[in-house]
């Protein structure tokens, strides 16, 4: 449904841009979630914002984003707004501070339908209703015309996914959805997101840092870092026997089997901002396996088997480094 090629997403001057986006080429299927992983400032919601075009006016997004046979990238804003809410909807990060606080939930979601449905106002309320219902609100009907504060964080997460699925949307852009919420409504909404796309056949990009959403959730996985993929491939694949330096590292940092007060692994230093990412590899600098070569030289995305991608020079050094343990979860 989806193809993304190439894409490049930056910011500041001509002259000295900051690259938030290097690039990122991936596919997404009817009825597939994708997961897009990293730690924060790896560009993954930068991405989804690319798909959108709301990174403009002051981003500059190059390459192609095919949607439906058209390039998402050449349309002008009318032509966006058209696809905007009504074929491609988008859950963002933070419910406390998307939704408006002066307007009730009822007309948050009104407002998709004005704008992409020829609804009349009492069929408009009637499917405002029945979208609630479909996120599992209890009484539907009678919090249609409360604020969002009288709602607790996972029922302020339901209606910002009501109001994403309003025109039923082809393609669902999920943002870090269990940002901030307790583990129990964290799987609740994980399990909303997966029956919705099995039951409307919508595909969905979820964005997360966590590989135990991604393994729980996700059909594929797409592993990001410095705004580059490090490995993409089936999330079977990547979990069981991960290649990727990165993708190694991350799966080491979920505790398993940890003894008391053992001190739990993570990787070493931070992303490196934008203005400082070497030409070759941007892993290299925390790289525990990282070669001469690698600030320098920039790995190509290649076929390991028939269904991965992985970016690295040293992908037997990593799992030399990392041991069978790492290698096997």
């Amino acid at each position: 449904m989806l193809g993304v090629k190439h894409l490049r997403t930056e910011f500041g001057t001509h002259e000295r841009p900051l690259v938030a986006v290097d690039d990122v080429s991936f596919q997404v299927g009817q009825g597939e979630i994708l997961g897009l992983v990293g730690e924060s400032g790896s560009g993954k919601s930068i991405t989804l914002r690319s798909i959108l075009g709301i990174v403009r006016p002051r981003g500059r997004v190059a390459g192609e984003i095919l949607w439906n046979g058209q390039d998402l990238v050449a349309l002008d804003e009318a032509r966006l707004r058209r696809i905007r809410g009504r074929e491609i909807a988008m859950i963002f990060q933070e419910p406390m501070s998307s939704l408006n606080p002066l307007l009730t939930v009822g007309l948050q979601i009104s407002e998709n339908l004005v704008a992409h449905t020829d609804l009349d106002a009492r069929q408009r309320r009637a499917r405002a209703i029945e979208l609630l219902d479909l996120v599992g609100i209890p009484a539907a009907r009678n919090r249609l015309d409360d604020f969002p504060h009288e709602f607790s964080g996972g029922m302020r997460q339901r209606v910002m996914i009501a109001i994403a699925l309003a025109s039923n949307p082809k393609l669902l852009l999920a943002d870090e959805p269990t940002t901030a919420l307790d583990v129990t409504i964290q799987d609740q909404i994980l399990r909303l997101i997966q029956s919705l796309s099995r039951d409307l056949g919508m595909a969905v990009i979820l964005v997360t840092h966590d590989m135990g959403v991604v393994a729980e959730t996700c059909d594929r996985v797409a592993v990001m870092y410095g705004g580059r993929l490090c490995e993409i491939g089936t999330t079977t694949d990547v979990i069981a026997d991960a290649r990727h330096p990165y993708s190694l590292g991350l799966l080491r940092s979920i505790p398993r089997d940890v003894a008391p007060r053992t001190p739990l692994y993570s990787i070493p230093g931070a992303p490196p901002a934008l203005n400082a990412l070497p030409p070759g590899c941007a892993f290299s600098a925390r790289c525990p396996v990282a070669g001469r070569e690698c600030p320098d030289l920039r790995p190509k995305l290649e076929a390991i088997g028939t269904s991965r991608l992985v970016a690295c020079h040293h992908l037997e050094d990593a799992q030399a480094h990392f041991g069978p343990r790492e290698a096997a979860q």
